[in-house]
């Protein structure tokens, strides 16, 4: 079991980026919603204590795990957000709905992160048992929506440096824009 040995709610609070200027969009299945909302207070907890400010928090509800792809795709085509965490349980029973709910909203998730320039974080827990859900949204192994909300801050963080095209220019750093002006400039002169 990955988590056996492992607190899901433990992070160096010094190895994060600052969160304040991010906007984050979490979308949260009603179904489960014991769970769910245990993920999302400690997604909630994490941001803040990260340094995000309470009015770039956007919450949207969706019915069911099912539901979040679709909720995801809409908060990141309206709301703009550096980056979605999507929350959910989906507890096995005894037909084979867990798998196709599972494989659906796992291949969802990975279809907006291929498709979006928005990072979209998979906070779906797909346990056996209830326990095992409680377990990880704020029981004995910690909160999944904390690590969900590290995940996030990280993410952001890494687009957008991934965005910033800068380099260096006599010792200046100057973006990628600059350099092109700089040698068309040069090409004229000459």
């Amino acid at each position: 079991m990955a988590t056996a040995n492992k607190n899901l709610s433990n992070y160096d609070k010094n190895a994060i980026p600052n969160a304040k200027d991010f906007r984050f969009g979490i979308v949260v299945s009603e179904w489960n919603d014991h769970i769910t909302e245990g993920l999302f207070s400690g997604a909630i907890t994490a941001l803040l204590d990260c340094g995000t400010l309470q009015e770039n928090i956007i919450r949207w509800n969706v019915p069911g795990s099912f539901e979040l792809v679709y909720g995801a795709k809409k908060m990141i085509e309206t709301q703009k957000p550096d980056v979605v965490i999507t929350i959910g349980s989906v507890i096995k029973g005894e037909t084979q709905h867990f798998d196709f709910v599972c494989e659906g909203v796992t291949q969802g998730i990975k279809d907006l992160n291929v498709l979006s320039d928005i990072p979209v974080i998979f906070c779906v827990l797909t346990d056996n048992t209830e326990q095992q859900s409680i377990d990880r949204s704020g029981g004995i192994h910690g909160n999944k929506g904390t690590e969900a909300a590290i995940a996030a801050i990280k993410m952001a963080y890494l687009r957008q440096q991934s965005s910033l095209n800068y380099q260096f220019h006599n010792q200046k750093l100057i973006n990628e824009h600059q350099i092109l002006l700089d040698e068309t400039r040069q090409r004229l002169e000459e």
